[in-house]
């Protein structure tokens, strides 16, 4: 029975070893995206709406808000708040 048992948590552990490897092969991750913004300028807020990205940025000449395509790596829109 002993023998059983450590033999299940061998193969418990080769198969988890087994299937964590293969999600992390093949995945390209490209975070690069430049917000471009003036010195000065810091980030306030962030959240994402229908698969983009809503940046809330503090501009030293007013706040906006960056719809950003995270997968596209561009920016779509730009909101001007209170000038």
């Amino acid at each position: 029975m002993g023998v059983m048992i450590v033999a299940a948590t061998v193969l418990l552990v080769v198969l988890v070893i087994q299937r964590g490897g293969k999600a992390v092969q093949g995945v390209a991750v490209n975070t690069e995206l430049a917000l471009r913004q003036p010195a000065g300028s810091r980030i306030a807020g962030i959240a994402t709406l229908d698969g983009q990205l809503a940046v809330w940025v503090d501009r030293p000449d007013g706040g906006r808000v960056l719809m950003l395509d995270p997968r596209g790596l561009r920016q779509t829109g730009e909101i001007r708040l209170g000038e």
